[in-house]
């Protein structure tokens, strides 16, 4: 897929996808209801389930939606923010929860095991970690674009169904930076305790976040600039990614707090953009419900779960495959003599 040729500047090709973006079918749609009409239960008795296999069909483009092939991506960066002490934990852990992941240590792939999903991980110049927004710029415009078509081109291989998540310390900051910039408020509105942090630690987050968002406002109008002045690499590559799935009609599941900023800056440039994302989960991180709602999400799962790496995404994934078994697996009325409701 090609967004970085010649356009007058790094981000006008992400505009012209943003332009192009293919609409839901209403013809699958309409195909899913007419089946799940003649299944052998009461209309409506499996709830969101059939809502399930209703968005399925829409982005696939498919009167019979699967979920055969569903797939996990964790992208994983590093922050400069760090040095303004907003975790307990150094960013070295980081690279150290990439090698878990690969040696199959992580609760993703644990989770992603017993729902059959693949796991991807794609590691962000985890050495070169993004300016501090305290001070600078996380990226500049050509390295934040180039990461957006990173993550873009990081999804290819056919899944059928994408789940996103990330693992980066500090970036629960940079989301909470984007959020304020995006949505107002006070700065201690959108900051949450991420990995741990004491009260103390809580009040350095906020102070961070909020003069990383005076330091930039006056560039903060165009939400692709607010991504690169405030976000990190793996935010832009998680935002690439939930675009080359909308060209490509794969539905996403969303995963916790920092996925979400992704997808709220790709909602701050066009609501619908996002219209093929559900969200997998609501965080414990406090104010993920509020940005759930910004976002017009209802999450599938609410477990208090806090861990990122697409943890929360990964478990939903069960939900969206047995709801896709329900719908195609169960008997209809006529196939089981059971006698429907009448006229």
């Amino acid at each position: 897929m090609q967004t970085n040729s010649s356009a007058e500047h790094p981000f006008d090709a992400f505009r012209a996808l943003l332009a192009q973006m293919p609409v839901a079918s209403a013809e699958a749609v309409a195909a899913v209801r007419a089946r799940d009409a003649q299944l052998t239960k009461p209309p409506g008795a499996l709830g969101r389930l059939e809502e399930i296999v209703e968005w399925l069909a829409a982005w696939q483009d498919r009167a019979e939606p699967t979920a055969e092939r569903p797939t996990v991506v964790v992208f994983a960066a590093n922050h400069g923010v760090v040095a303004q002490g907003v975790s307990p934990y150094p960013a070295s852990v980081t690279a150290q929860m990439l090698k878990n992941f690969s040696a199959g240590g992580a609760a993703v792939n644990q989770i992603c095991a017993v729902n059959g999903a693949g796991l991807k991980v794609f590691e962000l110049a985890l050495n070169l970690p993004t300016k501090d927004i305290t001070e600078a710029p996380a990226m500049e415009a050509r390295e934040c674009a180039a990461t957006i078509a990173y993550g873009m081109e990081a999804i290819a291989g056919g899944a059928d169904l994408l789940a996103l998540g990330e693992m980066g310390i500090g970036n629960t900051t940079i989301a909470a930076a984007i959020y304020y910039a995006l949505y107002g408020g006070e700065a201690e509105d959108w900051v949450g305790r991420g990995t741990g942090v004491n009260d103390e630690g809580l009040a350095r987050k906020a102070n961070a976040v909020r003069r990383a968002v005076a330091l930039h406002r006056d560039h903060l109008d165009d939400p692709f600039e607010l991504l690169r002045r405030l976000g990190g690499r793996e935010v832009a590559a998680m935002a690439g990614a939930i675009l080359a799935a909308r060209m490509e009609r794969t539905p996403v599941l969303l995963d916790g707090y920092v996925v979400c900023a992704a997808a709220a800056v790709l909602h701050a440039l066009d609501p619908s953009s996002i219209d093929h994302c559900l969200a997998g989960h609501a965080s414990a991180e406090a104010a993920h419900a509020e940005v759930l709602k910004r976002l017009g999400k209802k999450p599938l799962l609410d477990l208090g779960m806090r861990l990122g790496e697409g943890s929360g995404a990964a478990l939903a994934i069960g939900l969206v495959k047995a709801a896709v078994a329900c719908h195609k697996d169960m008997a209809t009325f006529s196939s089981a003599g059971v006698d429907n409701k009448g006229a």
